[in-house]
C-alpha cells in the first residue's frame, strides 16, 4: 500500500512540475551576449595541415583524420582575404567551408593557427597564444585574464568572448566583437 502511494505521489508531483512549466524546459543564461556555449554550438570547423599542394587559389589540407581536401579560394569583390596568416606547408589550419564551385570545395574562411599563435601586447593586454588551447596572460593586475581559446565556426573564442579575426598576419592581430575592434602587435 505504501508503495502505491509513494509512485501516485511521485507521478501528481511530476505532473505539477510539468504544467507549471508548460511542457517547456527554462533556460538560465547569464554574462556577455558575445558569448559561446561550447555545448550549444556546433562546429563546423575542418582541423589539419597545409599540404604541400596548396597554390595561390587552392589550398589542400590534410585532414586530423588523415583525408587530403583541396578547396578553391574565392576572389572576394571588397577585397577581404579569406585566409588569415598566410599558407604554408606544414602549418595548423582551420578551414570553414562554403559550399562548391563548379564541383570544386571552397573555402569560406582559412585561419593559420600556427601564425595565430605567438606573444600578443595591446595597450591593457600582453597575452600567448599556446598550442593546446591556452592562452596565457602576462598581466598580473588583470581582472578576468584569458586562460583559453578555440576557433568556433570561423570565430576566435577566448574564455567567452568571441570575436571575428579581421586580420591576421606576422606582426598584427585585429579582432572585433560588439564593443569594438581590437588591435595587438605580435611580441617578440
Amino acid at each position: 500500500m505504501k508503495k502505491i502511494t509513494l509512485i501516485c505521489l511521485a507521478a501528481l508531483v511530476t505532473a505539477f512540475a510539468m504544467t507549471g512549466c508548460n511542457g517547456k524546459s527554462t533556460k538560465t543564461t547569464a554574462g556577455n551576449k558575445d558569448s559561446v556555449k561550447a555545448e550549444a554550438t556546433t562546429d563546423s570547423t575542418i582541423y589539419g595541415v597545409c599540404g604541400d599542394g596548396t597554390s595561390m587559389n587552392v589550398v589542400q589540407l590534410i585532414t586530423d583524420a588523415g583525408d587530403s581536401i583541396e578547396f578553391e579560394l574565392p576572389q572576394t569583390d571588397d577585397g577581404t582575404d579569406a585566409v588569415l596568416g598566410g599558407l604554408l606547408a606544414g602549418d595548423r589550419l582551420a578551414v570553414i567551408a562554403g559550399g562548391t564551385m563548379d564541383g570544386m570545395k571552397v573555402a569560406k574562411k582559412v585561419i593559420n593557427l600556427t601564425t595565430l599563435q605567438g606573444k600578443w601586447t595591446s595597450l591593457d593586454k600582453n597575452f600567448e597564444i599556446l598550442e593546446g588551447g591556452t592562452v596565457k596572460s602576462n598581466v598580473q593586475a588583470e581582472k578576468n585574464p584569458w586562460t583559453s581559446w578555440k576557433i568556433v565556426n570561423g570565430e576566435l573564442v577566448l574564455n567567452t568572448d568571441t570575436f571575428s579575426i579581421d586580420r591576421l598576419g606576422g606582426d598584427s592581430l585585429y579582432l572585433e566583437n560588439r564593443q569594438g575592434i581590437f588591435v595587438y602587435t605580435r611580441q617578440k
